[in-house]
């Protein structure tokens, strides 16, 4: 068998291991053995972060939504409550931003549930 020289392979893939730790610190960002280590945890944490995330938002529209709620002479509990009921078909996020950016149309919203 002929011998065959790995330079060219070896290197492609340790540039391409370098170039995903660009602006990571210390020696994360240039030593292939911890560069490589680095990245294996950051793909761990996006991966988790990115189902993380709906969750953390889902809890920002309650907490949007309860607030306004509150001022409108109801409890979050209530008002979902009484959405269910009325047959209304609004999705939280739909609330929050409504809670948030259009306070009169909110204030209209639960006056008709009352």
């Amino acid at each position: 068998m002929a011998r065959v020289k790995r330079g060219t392979t070896k290197n492609k893939r340790r540039k391409n291991i370098l170039a995903q730790t660009k602006g990571y610190r210390f020696g994360r960002k240039n030593k292939e053995r911890v560069a490589k280590e680095a990245i294996h945890h950051a793909g761990a944490h996006a991966f988790r972060d990115r189902r993380k995330k709906k969750r953390v938002f889902r809890n920002l529209w309650t907490i949007r939504i309860n607030a306004a709620a509150r001022e409108n002479g109801f409890s979050y509990s209530k008002l979902i409550g009484a959405l269910k009921k009325s047959g209304n078909v609004i999705d939280r996020k739909v609330l929050s931003a409504l809670a948030k950016d259009y306070p009169e149309a909110f204030k209209r919203l639960a006056e008709t549930l009352k």
